[in-house]
């Protein structure tokens, strides 16, 4: 089996008490590196979408974490930390990697009992672990999800989920992007994905950068596009996974999901168990971040709708688990009934 090669673009570093990243509003117009140095700034970056996919946003999280322990002034490294975890924590409450992430962080902190000094390098070398497990991650999602696809297929994905989400190789892009590699996928249809047009805007690029063939089509099209019987499978990721398995993911997921069962297309999760929530029940309990009305109303600069229109701007919707065919993690495939699937795979993980 090949490997995925790494993307050549740098998605989120840490370096010199910096927190470095690849501006992703600026794609595919513009490749900008940003240098940020304050928790402020991370917390705008996340917030504003320039980093964004759960993984990559529990990544840049992280870094904000050690980047407040370097730089915070002796005598209140510890104090540092826990404000920085605040701020960070309430930038997009939907992904739940971003709370897991900062909690991985705060309890590496915790845990040492020395100096100052003591207490930086732990938190520096839990966030590089964190970033260096999601890479491992990714590898073994995009071995286990390419074998769920016959050759020779067309597939059909949602949002944007390569390197761009995880800062490794993706999740359901990751699969998609191997799959190719191993003569499985022929070509991708790429929903634009309204309003943020995360997919015309990122899948688009990344699959154009790593060779493989897409078309991109409107979000309205999947379900003629299905039709048709040119799509063997959908991939999406997710944002936070419920423990009976409901999937919170990119507004416009449900439906997809809806359209793909009636035509009988299997629709795959793709996601780590960073991103598995066993604390939320349901779907029905994942808070959904709800976004400016602007990102509605215009594209861009340009209004498209009339001057006093008003939107309603949620940017995630919730996938009942009886429309996922299975869930691709990075310790294997996880089929339903998933309440005890899921149960057993985080207690395994959870095990030293």
């Amino acid at each position: 089996m090949s490997a995925t090669p790494a993307p050549a673009y740098e998605v989120v570093g840490y370096a010199d008490a910096s927190v470095r990243l690849l501006d992703q509003t600026l794609l595919p117009r513009e490749r900008r590196a940003l240098i940020l140095t304050t928790v402020d700034a991370v917390a705008e970056a996340i917030r504003a979408m320039r980093v964004r996919g759960a993984p990559a946003i529990g990544i840049t999280a992280g870094y904000g974490l050690a980047l407040a322990a370097e730089r915070a002034p002796r005598g209140s490294v510890r104090a540092a930390i826990a404000r920085a975890g605040a701020t960070l924590g309430g930038t997009r409450p939907t992904a739940v990697n971003l709370s897991w992430a900062i909690g991985a962080v705060r309890a590496a902190a915790d845990a040492v009992a020395g100096d100052e000094d003591a207490v930086r390098a732990a938190v520096v070398t839990a966030a590089r672990r964190i970033h260096a497990d999601q890479i491992d991650a990714d590898r073994r999602m995009a071995a286990a999800g390419a074998a769920l696809i016959p050759p020779g297929s067309r597939v059909l994905t949602h949002c944007n989920t390569g390197p761009l989400a995880t800062g490794g190789l993706g999740t359901a892009l990751g699969v998609i992007i191997a799959a190719h590699r191993e003569g499985r996928v022929t070509s991708v249809f790429v929903d634009e994905t309204r309003p943020r047009l995360q997919g015309a805007r990122l899948t688009a690029w990344e699959l154009g950068e790593h060779g493989v063939p897409y078309r991109v089509i409107a979000d309205g099209a999947a379900a003629t596009t299905m039709a048709a019987d040119a799509v063997a499978a959908v991939f999406v990721g997710a944002d936070r996974i419920a423990a009976n398995g409901d999937v919170a993911n990119k507004i416009g997921t449900f439906p997809l999901a809806i359209v793909a069962r009636h035509h009988g297309v299997p629709c795959y999760v793709v996601a780590p168990i960073s991103t598995i929530d066993p604390h939320t029940a349901t779907g029905a309990a994942i808070p959904i971040e709800e976004r400016a009305e602007d990102e509605v109303l215009r594209i861009g600069d340009q209004p498209i709708a009339p001057a006093d229109a008003h939107a309603f701007n949620p940017a995630f919707d919730v996938t009942p688990a009886e429309l996922v065919t299975a869930i691709v993690t990075e310790a294997g495939v996880v089929r339903p009934p998933y309440a005890g699937a899921i149960a057993a795979l985080v207690s395994t993980a959870a095990s030293p």
